[in-house]
């Protein structure tokens, strides 16, 4: 996506809500845990795109940097993502992280982008990220579902605790979503606050 690796979007703060742009190389059979009742899904090869948030209330906590790092790292002794030195050097510029990060605890599979995340096939290749204390991960996750650009490969997947949606989702092209995307979020944002108060 020309080059850039990471978007950081409005606001302040050490919490919010991002949107993950992921390459998967080749085709592949994927089981999302308990999903499906753990029946494996066909995830053709391509861009996808996922949608959460971390808005972690611990005073002095990091959990917008916590959750995309945590992102970043694969299980065991597999190689992180490659993005991963750019999003740290990113979040410590900016004060979103510790210049000093405590060892993370040994990645377990837990959401269901964890899954995909831990496939050596799957690439992340860009991470929006949207710095509010409010919860747009919904509304993002409307955003992306009504974009010509995507289509859902099973419908709740991506979104275990949420009561609706689709936070998993392919991209036919991810450039020009996330083009729209840089457009509307100051709207997106301001929608959303309006709709909280």
């Amino acid at each position: 996506m020309n080059g850039e690796h990471i978007t950081l979007s409005c606001g302040t703060g050490k919490q919010g809500s991002y949107l993950l742009f992921i390459r998967l190389d080749k085709p592949l059979q994927l089981t999302f845990g308990h999903f499906l009742k753990g029946r494996p899904l066909f995830l053709e090869a391509g861009s996808y795109l996922y949608a959460g948030s971390a808005l972690g209330k611990q005073a002095g906590g990091y959990p917008l940097a916590r959750r995309l790092l945590r992102h970043t790292a694969r299980t065991g002794r597999k190689k992180p993502h490659a993005i991963r030195k750019i999003l740290l050097s990113v979040l410590r510029e900016k004060g979103l992280a510790p210049e000093r990060l405590l060892k993370p605890a040994e990645k377990k599979l837990h959401w269901h982008i964890d899954y995909l995340l831990d496939r050596p096939e799957a690439a992340l290749v860009h991470i929006l990220i949207i710095q509010s204390p409010e919860k747009l991960e919904p509304a993002l996750a409307r955003f992306i579902e009504t974009a010509p650009e995507t289509s859902i490969p099973a419908k709740r997947l991506g979104a275990q605790d949420t009561k609706a949606g689709t936070h998993l989702l392919s991209c036919s092209d991810p450039a020009a979503l996330l083009g729209r995307l840089r457009a509307e979020l100051p709207h997106l944002v301001t929608e959303t606050a309006s709709h909280a108060d």
